[in-house]
Protein backbone atom coordinates (compact mmCIF):
# COMPACT_ATOMS: atom_id res chain seq x y z
CA UNK A 1 0.00 0.00 0.00
CA UNK A 2 1.12 3.68 -0.86
CA UNK A 3 2.02 5.69 1.76
CA UNK A 4 -0.11 8.20 0.90
CA UNK A 5 -3.41 6.42 0.84
CA UNK A 6 -5.83 7.17 3.50
CA UNK A 7 -3.70 10.49 4.08
CA UNK A 8 -6.17 13.47 4.19
CA UNK A 9 -6.25 16.30 1.35
CA UNK A 10 -8.03 19.65 0.22
CA UNK A 11 -8.06 20.45 -2.98
CA UNK A 12 -7.87 24.23 -3.94
CA UNK A 13 -7.40 26.70 -6.84
CA UNK A 14 -5.87 30.33 -6.87
CA UNK A 15 -7.19 31.62 -10.08
CA UNK A 16 -7.79 28.48 -11.76
CA UNK A 17 -4.11 27.04 -10.63
CA UNK A 18 -5.48 23.64 -9.65
CA UNK A 19 -3.57 22.61 -5.99
CA UNK A 20 -3.76 19.83 -4.15
CA UNK A 21 -2.69 20.17 -0.43
CA UNK A 22 -1.69 16.51 1.39
CA UNK A 23 -1.07 17.62 5.46
CA UNK A 24 1.50 15.38 6.49
CA UNK A 25 2.74 17.07 9.44
CA UNK A 26 1.35 14.28 11.62
CA UNK A 27 2.85 11.13 9.80
CA UNK A 28 5.93 12.57 7.67
CA UNK A 29 6.10 10.49 4.46
CA UNK A 30 8.26 11.61 0.94
CA UNK A 31 5.40 12.08 -1.87
CA UNK A 32 7.21 9.51 -4.99
CA UNK A 33 7.63 11.11 -7.96
CA UNK A 34 5.12 8.09 -9.07
CA UNK A 35 2.62 8.71 -6.57
CA UNK A 36 2.43 12.60 -7.86
CA UNK A 37 2.28 11.41 -11.54
CA UNK A 38 -0.48 9.11 -10.40
CA UNK A 39 -2.98 11.87 -8.10
CA UNK A 40 -2.71 13.61 -11.26
CA UNK A 41 -4.37 11.57 -13.14
CA UNK A 42 -7.98 13.20 -14.62
CA UNK A 43 -9.69 10.07 -13.03
CA UNK A 44 -8.03 11.05 -9.59
CA UNK A 45 -7.39 14.13 -8.24
CA UNK A 46 -6.00 16.19 -10.92
CA UNK A 47 -3.95 19.29 -9.98
CA UNK A 48 -1.17 21.67 -11.33
CA UNK A 49 1.22 21.19 -7.99
CA UNK A 50 0.76 19.57 -4.68
CA UNK A 51 1.59 21.35 -1.89
CA UNK A 52 2.96 18.96 0.38
CA UNK A 53 3.24 20.11 4.41
CA UNK A 54 5.52 18.64 6.83
CA UNK A 55 6.46 19.82 10.51
CA UNK A 56 8.47 22.76 10.60
CA UNK A 57 12.10 23.23 10.78
CA UNK A 58 12.26 27.10 11.56
CA UNK A 59 10.11 28.51 14.63
CA UNK A 60 7.52 31.11 13.96
CA UNK A 61 6.45 28.66 10.46
CA UNK A 62 3.84 26.78 10.14
CA UNK A 63 5.13 24.14 7.91
CA UNK A 64 8.05 23.18 5.89
CA UNK A 65 6.52 23.12 2.50
CA UNK A 66 7.41 20.43 -0.42
CA UNK A 67 5.83 21.67 -3.80
CA UNK A 68 5.28 19.05 -6.37
CA UNK A 69 4.43 19.53 -10.27
CA UNK A 70 2.02 16.89 -11.60
CA UNK A 71 5.01 15.64 -13.87
CA UNK A 72 6.64 14.61 -10.44
CA UNK A 73 9.11 16.75 -10.57
CA UNK A 74 10.05 19.34 -7.56
CA UNK A 75 9.12 23.17 -7.58
CA UNK A 76 10.92 25.61 -5.41
CA UNK A 77 7.75 28.26 -4.87
CA UNK A 78 4.10 28.00 -5.76
CA UNK A 79 2.65 31.64 -5.29
CA UNK A 80 -0.81 30.60 -5.92
CA UNK A 81 -0.23 27.35 -3.93
CA UNK A 82 1.06 29.31 -1.26
CA UNK A 83 -2.12 31.64 -1.18
CA UNK A 84 -3.80 28.11 -0.34
CA UNK A 85 -2.14 27.20 2.38
CA UNK A 86 -1.99 30.19 3.78
CA UNK A 87 -5.48 30.54 3.87
CA UNK A 88 -6.33 27.23 5.93
CA UNK A 89 -3.67 28.19 8.08
CA UNK A 90 -5.32 31.37 8.97
CA UNK A 91 -8.69 29.35 9.08
CA UNK A 92 -7.20 26.97 11.24
CA UNK A 93 -5.04 28.62 14.10
CA UNK A 94 -7.06 32.42 13.38
CA UNK A 95 -3.59 34.00 12.60
CA UNK A 96 -3.69 36.79 9.89
CA UNK A 97 -0.05 36.97 9.23
CA UNK A 98 1.17 33.07 8.70
CA UNK A 99 4.82 32.15 7.60
CA UNK A 100 5.83 28.74 5.33
CA UNK A 101 9.40 27.48 4.61
CA UNK A 102 10.28 26.42 1.47
CA UNK A 103 13.27 25.12 -0.32
CA UNK A 104 13.46 28.59 -1.92
CA UNK A 105 13.17 30.10 1.83
CA UNK A 106 11.15 32.00 3.96
CA UNK A 107 7.36 33.22 2.75
CA UNK A 108 5.17 35.48 4.71
CA UNK A 109 1.69 35.66 4.14
CA UNK A 110 -1.32 37.73 5.31
CA UNK A 111 -5.21 36.46 5.01
CA UNK A 112 -6.52 39.89 3.61
CA UNK A 113 -10.20 38.27 3.55
CA UNK A 114 -11.96 34.76 3.85
CA UNK A 115 -10.60 34.36 0.36
CA UNK A 116 -8.05 36.74 -0.87
CA UNK A 117 -4.48 36.71 0.56
CA UNK A 118 -1.12 38.31 0.06
CA UNK A 119 2.46 36.61 -0.21
CA UNK A 120 5.55 37.96 0.06
CA UNK A 121 7.37 36.04 -2.28
CA UNK A 122 10.81 37.73 -1.74
CA UNK A 123 13.51 39.36 -3.83
CA UNK A 124 14.12 37.98 -7.30
CA UNK A 125 17.54 37.19 -8.57
CA UNK A 126 18.55 38.64 -11.88
CA UNK A 127 22.33 37.19 -12.26
CA UNK A 128 22.59 34.40 -15.15
CA UNK A 129 24.49 31.89 -12.70
CA UNK A 130 21.34 32.80 -10.22
CA UNK A 131 18.56 31.95 -12.77
CA UNK A 132 20.50 29.70 -13.73
CA UNK A 133 21.50 29.83 -17.21
CA UNK A 134 24.02 27.30 -18.90
CA UNK A 135 26.29 30.43 -20.02
CA UNK A 136 26.79 33.69 -19.12
CA UNK A 137 24.94 36.68 -20.02
CA UNK A 138 25.87 39.78 -18.13
CA UNK A 139 22.27 41.30 -18.77
CA UNK A 140 19.66 38.82 -18.39
CA UNK A 141 16.35 41.52 -19.14
CA UNK A 142 16.90 40.42 -22.72
CA UNK A 143 19.14 37.18 -23.60
CA UNK A 144 20.04 35.53 -26.91
CA UNK A 145 17.25 33.04 -27.22
CA UNK A 146 14.84 32.42 -30.27
CA UNK A 147 12.50 30.18 -32.02
CA UNK A 148 12.10 30.37 -36.05
CA UNK A 149 14.72 31.69 -39.06
CA UNK A 150 17.31 34.17 -37.84
CA UNK A 151 16.22 36.47 -39.74
CA UNK A 152 12.29 36.23 -38.70
CA UNK A 153 12.47 34.72 -35.16
CA UNK A 154 8.89 33.55 -34.18
CA UNK A 155 9.81 34.19 -30.65
CA UNK A 156 13.08 35.89 -29.16
CA UNK A 157 15.01 37.82 -26.98
CA UNK A 158 13.16 37.26 -23.73
CA UNK A 159 14.04 38.23 -20.09
CA UNK A 160 15.00 36.30 -17.83
CA UNK A 161 14.58 36.40 -14.01
CA UNK A 162 14.26 33.50 -10.87
CA UNK A 163 11.33 34.13 -8.52
CA UNK A 164 12.21 30.77 -6.94
CA UNK A 165 11.85 29.17 -9.98
CA UNK A 166 13.58 29.79 -13.53
CA UNK A 167 11.15 32.37 -15.64
CA UNK A 168 11.71 33.14 -19.53
CA UNK A 169 9.54 35.91 -20.41
CA UNK A 170 8.90 37.22 -24.22
CA UNK A 171 7.47 40.16 -24.99
CA UNK A 172 4.37 40.06 -27.60
CA UNK A 173 1.76 41.82 -28.53
CA UNK A 174 -1.13 39.26 -28.18
CA UNK A 175 -0.61 36.10 -25.97
CA UNK A 176 -3.11 34.43 -27.96
CA UNK A 177 -1.37 34.39 -30.91
CA UNK A 178 1.17 31.30 -30.23
CA UNK A 179 1.00 27.87 -29.99
CA UNK A 180 2.57 27.87 -26.63
CA UNK A 181 1.21 24.52 -26.19
CA UNK A 182 3.96 23.52 -29.15
CA UNK A 183 6.85 25.73 -27.96
CA UNK A 184 6.32 25.94 -24.48
CA UNK A 185 8.08 22.41 -24.53
CA UNK A 186 10.57 23.07 -26.39
CA UNK A 187 11.96 26.23 -24.48
CA UNK A 188 11.40 24.74 -21.08
CA UNK A 189 14.04 22.04 -21.83
CA UNK A 190 16.03 24.49 -23.84
CA UNK A 191 19.68 23.18 -22.84
CA UNK A 192 20.33 27.50 -21.90
CA UNK A 193 18.10 26.19 -18.75
CA UNK A 194 19.71 23.83 -16.40
CA UNK A 195 17.42 23.45 -14.43
CA UNK A 196 14.82 24.25 -17.36
CA UNK A 197 12.32 27.37 -17.13
CA UNK A 198 8.90 28.36 -17.15
CA UNK A 199 7.92 30.01 -20.29
CA UNK A 200 5.78 33.04 -20.50
CA UNK A 201 4.53 35.17 -23.21
CA UNK A 202 3.33 39.12 -22.11
CA UNK A 203 1.52 41.80 -23.87
CA UNK A 204 2.37 45.09 -21.84
CA UNK A 205 -1.57 46.91 -21.89
CA UNK A 206 -0.50 50.45 -19.68
CA UNK A 207 1.80 51.07 -17.19
CA UNK A 208 -0.56 49.43 -14.59
CA UNK A 209 -1.76 46.17 -16.83
CA UNK A 210 0.02 43.33 -18.12
CA UNK A 211 -1.66 40.21 -19.81
CA UNK A 212 0.76 36.85 -19.13
CA UNK A 213 -0.28 33.15 -20.52
CA UNK A 214 2.32 31.00 -19.55
CA UNK A 215 3.79 27.09 -20.34
CA UNK A 216 4.92 25.85 -16.46
CA UNK A 217 8.11 23.82 -15.99
CA UNK A 218 6.40 20.86 -14.72
CA UNK A 219 2.43 21.12 -15.08
CA UNK A 220 2.48 22.67 -18.92
CA UNK A 221 -0.24 25.01 -19.75
CA UNK A 222 -2.44 26.17 -16.68
CA UNK A 223 -4.71 28.93 -15.80
CA UNK A 224 -2.60 31.16 -13.68
CA UNK A 225 0.84 30.65 -12.49
CA UNK A 226 1.83 33.07 -9.66
CA UNK A 227 5.66 32.86 -10.00
CA UNK A 228 5.36 33.85 -13.83
CA UNK A 229 2.74 36.73 -12.53
CA UNK A 230 5.75 38.33 -10.38
CA UNK A 231 8.32 37.56 -12.91
CA UNK A 232 6.64 39.23 -16.10
CA UNK A 233 5.11 42.13 -13.48
CA UNK A 234 9.43 42.67 -12.31
CA UNK A 235 10.81 41.91 -15.73
CA UNK A 236 8.70 44.55 -17.17
CA UNK A 237 9.48 46.81 -14.57
CA UNK A 238 13.44 46.18 -14.70
CA UNK A 239 12.60 47.20 -18.48
CA UNK A 240 10.87 50.64 -17.60
CA UNK A 241 8.07 49.68 -19.36
CA UNK A 242 5.44 49.55 -16.28
CA UNK A 243 4.85 50.90 -12.66
CA UNK A 244 5.96 49.09 -9.58
CA UNK A 245 2.59 47.75 -8.54
CA UNK A 246 0.10 46.85 -11.17
CA UNK A 247 -2.25 44.26 -11.99
CA UNK A 248 -1.67 41.16 -13.89
CA UNK A 249 -4.26 39.30 -15.55
CA UNK A 250 -3.96 35.79 -16.61
CA UNK A 251 -6.34 33.11 -18.33
CA UNK A 252 -8.19 32.51 -14.69
CA UNK A 253 -8.76 36.10 -13.68
CA UNK A 254 -6.32 38.94 -12.31
CA UNK A 255 -3.92 39.40 -9.41
CA UNK A 256 -1.66 42.66 -8.15
CA UNK A 257 1.99 42.53 -8.04
CA UNK A 258 4.03 45.07 -6.48
CA UNK A 259 7.94 45.12 -6.78
CA UNK A 260 8.41 47.25 -3.26
CA UNK A 261 10.59 49.62 -3.84
CA UNK A 262 12.12 50.22 0.14
CA UNK A 263 13.18 46.34 -0.07
CA UNK A 264 12.83 44.61 -3.55
CA UNK A 265 10.61 42.38 -2.42
CA UNK A 266 7.91 40.84 -4.19
CA UNK A 267 4.43 40.74 -3.26
CA UNK A 268 1.54 39.48 -5.15
CA UNK A 269 -2.65 39.59 -4.03
CA UNK A 270 -5.03 37.08 -5.30
CA UNK A 271 -8.37 34.82 -4.35
CA UNK A 272 -8.34 31.47 -2.75
CA UNK A 273 -11.13 28.94 -3.37
CA UNK A 274 -11.78 25.49 -2.03
CA UNK A 275 -13.18 23.02 -3.94
CA UNK A 276 -13.67 19.79 -1.91
CA UNK A 277 -11.87 17.71 0.72
CA UNK A 278 -11.40 14.25 1.45
CA UNK A 279 -8.60 10.97 2.25
CA UNK A 280 -6.21 9.75 -0.70
CA UNK A 281 -7.58 6.49 -2.30
CA UNK A 282 -5.38 3.36 -2.40
CA UNK A 283 -6.94 2.90 -5.83
CA UNK A 284 -5.98 6.80 -7.15
CA UNK A 285 -2.21 5.31 -6.26
CA UNK A 286 -2.11 2.16 -8.06
CA UNK A 287 -0.10 2.55 -11.85
CA UNK A 288 -2.60 2.35 -15.03
CA UNK A 289 -3.07 -0.99 -16.57
CA UNK A 290 -0.53 -1.31 -19.87
CA UNK A 291 1.33 1.55 -18.41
Amino acid sequence: MSTLANRPFVKMNGLGNEILVLDLRAEPVAVKPEEARALAKPEALPFDQIMALYPPKTPGTEAFVRIYNSDGSEAGACGNGMRCIAALAGAETGKQVVNFETKSGLSTCRIDGPETVTVDMGKPRFGWDEIPLAEEFRDTRAIELQIGPIDQPILHSPSVVNVGNPHAIFWVDDVNAYDLARFGPMLENHMIFPERANISLVKIVDRDHIVVRTWERGAGLTKACGTAACASAVAAARLKKVNRKLRVTLPGGDLVVEWRERDDHILMTGPVATEFSGKVDAKMLAPKVGA
